[in-house]
């Protein structure tokens, strides 16, 4: 992309995921804004802008990942930065938006913390939000400023297309994330499958049947987080089990905690297709594992905010 000519749009990154930041400005044709983010020696984080923003509308490229405390913390320390550097707009951009699966009292005095975070970023002085695959589509009214949700499927799904599978079916691993495989099924003009399942406690699954033809075919299961992957894994299992030919899976955000790895590795899934929401260390960066970058969807999507265009014809 050639040189962005409206200096006011200004794009900066802070510890999470600097290198889709780096791509993203690449893609927009903006020099990376200039700031730092230390530590004290207690641990306390500082933030330093290092060019004069004033006027200026602002972009912050943060995923909320791993740690997620420590991310969202600099998050609020660099909003109330840009606040009182006179910053026109801040324009929070959350790849991956940590807590979203806490949105909801799902039993007696829980905290719904996805809406503690929304309150968070508006009081430190976000004044949009552009974020990727929210877990639960509410949370876009936790908040009282605008909120653009990009999608992810699209980038998903053109990646299965060109590798030209016949009878495909598309599996969702739960029912709630029905409307999403339904979504890609639409795209790659396959049927659904659903995979009928409880969750005895967090971060632990038990298949227990499949709706819908699986037999013969090539199994594509979707999801927009992978953490622990024992509901992928386990449903990639019962597909072989069923008659699938073949198992591939694909999420937005990889988050890959604890034994993901080595389930993945084990499973029966062919190849884990992620974005990369959340960046990948080395370690977790297995053959299995094929990753896609978001930076020209989230490119574009700044370009036509900062011009006042519609976003939802970035899906069209």
């Amino acid at each position: 992309m050639a040189e962005y000519t409206d200096s006011n749009l200004k794009v900066f990154t802070l510890s999470s995921n600097p290198d889709l930041a780096d791509e993203i400005t690449k893609k927009i044709g903006v020099p990376m804004g200039k700031s730092s983010v230390q530590r004290f020696s207690d641990g306390e984080i500082q933030i330093n802008i290092e060019e004069s923003i004033r006027g200026c509308d602002i972009y912050v490229v943060q995923s909320t990942s791993s740690p997620a405390n420590e991310h969202i913390m600099e998050l609020l320390i660099m909003i109330d930065a840009l606040k009182r550097a006179s910053a026109k707009t801040i324009n929070v951009v959350l790849p991956y938006y940590g807590y979203a699966r806490q949105d909801r009292k799902a039993r007696s005095r829980e905290p719904i913390t996805a809406k503690l975070v929304a309150n968070l970023l508006e009081t430190a002085g976000a004044t949009r939000i552009i974020t990727l695959d929210l877990h639960a589509t509410q949370i876009q009214g936790f908040f009282d400023i605008p909120v653009d949700q990009l999608v992810g499927v699209p980038i998903l799904a053109n990646y299965f297309e060109q590798k030209n599978f016949e009878d495909v079916v598309i599996v969702s691993p739960d029912h709630g994330g029905v409307v999403r495989a339904r979504k890609m099924a639409d795209r790659l003009k396959a049927p659904i499958a659903i995979i009928d399942k409880r969750r005895p406690k967090p971060n632990m699954s038990e298949v227990m049947n499949i709706v819908g033809n699986i037999e013969g075919k090539t199994a594509i299961i979707i999801d927009d987080i992978i953490d622990t992957a024992g509901t992928m894994t386990l449903a990639a299992n019962a597909m072989i089990e069923n008659g699938a030919k073949a198992v591939y899976a694909c999420s937005t955000h990889p988050v890959l905690s604890g034994p993901a790895i080595d389930r993945i590795q084990n499973s029966q899934i062919e190849e884990l297709v992620v974005t990369n929401s959340i960046p990948l260390p080395e370690e977790k960066k297995i053959s299995k594992i094929k990753q896609l970058s978001v930076a020209p969807l989230i490119a574009k999507a700044i370009v036509h905010v900062h011009e006042q265009r519609s976003v939802s014809r970035l899906f069209d």
